[in-house]
């Protein structure tokens, strides 16, 4: 097990229970995937987080102590995240930072909830991953996955003309659904929104012949494909449907959002995703270019992808809420963040609620890749938050 700060060997020694860490330290617990393909979305988040951590540690830390960090390797594991997540409680955790997907983050969480500790997923968007999940201890930092696809089903009406949609569901994860949930939600406000098709597929199908075919068995081509899919078997899905010369706009959620698998579907065109901000140096918001550039020199390599930035926001509004509590008792600090409502944060306002410990409305920018080339084109609100019943269905 790896240690992102050195502890004492008298701390260590007197780190037996979490109960013991209240009073003289503050210590974040990070349950994350540090090997395995989690790794892909976990270490650009916990990487922004730490950035987080040093400069309120050089502000003069947290309740006027540093903040210590404790790390334990998930391997992308179910049973090792819930070893994991017991490791860094029994560190002294205060705070239990888990992966970012609420299947694969769940277990640490978990076993954060069964301890009366705060735990944050660094940017799972299932509604899972919070209450209804977990606990009433359990928080996400970033935005539901149902926002992402009621975003894009929006806005391809509204901007781009969309009028006849295919909806594609890989049906691995709880992500996955809530894209496509969102997207269910969104298509009867649309009043010439048309539902052409819909099918499956799971992640590791290394075809989709079938679908492809009932795609092109359509009379005409559809306006836009609601793809509800994540890495790693979204490359294969996307490249396999230019491959059958199906050019219909391909919408799909966050986490296809970065350039690094882009070689692997050459000049991939008409393809849209919305990002919480962008790690292509166009973001509208200067703070997030200068973040970017601050990401860059401390780990020697740009954002790979938007979900770098819930992570310094997941410590930003912890922090704030532990100041506000002046402890960080986990009662209190739920409190204090409950208490939030549009928290200005450097990647847009957070609200949390006795009912809802995530995000049912935000802003997003829209990614337009061309030519291979992703560029944020646009962006767009949801007219309203999507209403907690219709997220649990």
């Amino acid at each position: 097990m790896k240690r992102l700060t050195c502890l004492t060997t008298a701390a260590l020694v007197g780190a037996t229970g979490p109960a013991l860490a209240q009073d003289d330290r503050v210590v974040v617990g990070f349950a994350t995937a540090e090997s395995g393909f989690m790794q892909a979305y976990d270490k650009p988040a916990q990487d922004a987080a730490m950035i987080r951590i040093k400069e309120i540690n050089e502000a003069g830390g947290l309740l006027g102590k540093q903040i210590e960090v404790v790390n334990a390797d998930t391997k992308t594991d179910r049973a090792e995240g819930a070893k994991a997540g017991l490791t860094v409680i029994d560190e002294g955790a205060d705070l239990v930072v888990v992966s970012c997907d609420y299947d694969f983050g769940a277990p640490a969480a978990l076993a954060a909830e069964s301890q009366g500790l705060v735990s944050f997923f660094l940017c799972a968007e299932s509604i899972k991953a919070g209450i209804q999940g977990v606990g009433p201890h359990s928080f996400s930092a970033s935005v539901l996955a149902a926002v992402q696809g009621a975003t894009m089903a929006q806005w391809a009406y509204e901007k781009k003309g969309a009028r006849n949609f295919y909806r594609l569901l890989d049906t691995w994860t709880e992500y996955n659904k809530g894209i496509c949930d969102g997207f269910d939600w969104a298509m009867p406000q649309l009043s010439e929104a048309k539902l052409v098709g819909e099918d499956t597929f799971k992640n590791e199908d290394a075809s989709i012949a079938a679908q492809i075919t009932r795609i092109k068995s359509l009379p005409e081509e559809p306006d836009a494909i609601m793809l509800c899919t994540m890495m790693p078997g979204a490359v294969s899905a996307i490249k396999q449907i230019r491959a059958a010369g199906i050019n219909s706009m391909i919408l799909n959620g966050s986490a296809v959002d970065g350039s690094y698998w882009l070689s692997a579907v050459p000049d991939l065109s008409n393809f849209f995703v919305p990002v919480q901000g962008s790690v292509y140096g166009d973001d509208p918001n200067a703070d997030v270019t200068t973040f970017n550039a601050k990401y860059k020199e401390t780990t020697g390599g740009d954002p790979s992808t938007q979900y770098t930035y819930p992570g310094y926001v997941m410590i930003d509004v912890w922090a704030k809420a532990v100041e506000r509590a002046g402890t960080t008792e986990a009662g209190a600090v739920v409190a204090e963040l409950e208490k939030m409502n549009e928290e200005p944060t450097l990647f847009g306002p957070r609200t949390f609620t006795p009912e809802l410990h995530h995000q049912n409305k935000a802003r997003y920018l829209i990614v337009e890749t061309t030519g291979g080339k992703p560029a944020v084109v646009d962006e767009w609100t949801i007219a309203e938050p999507i209403p907690v019943a219709e997220l649990m269905k």
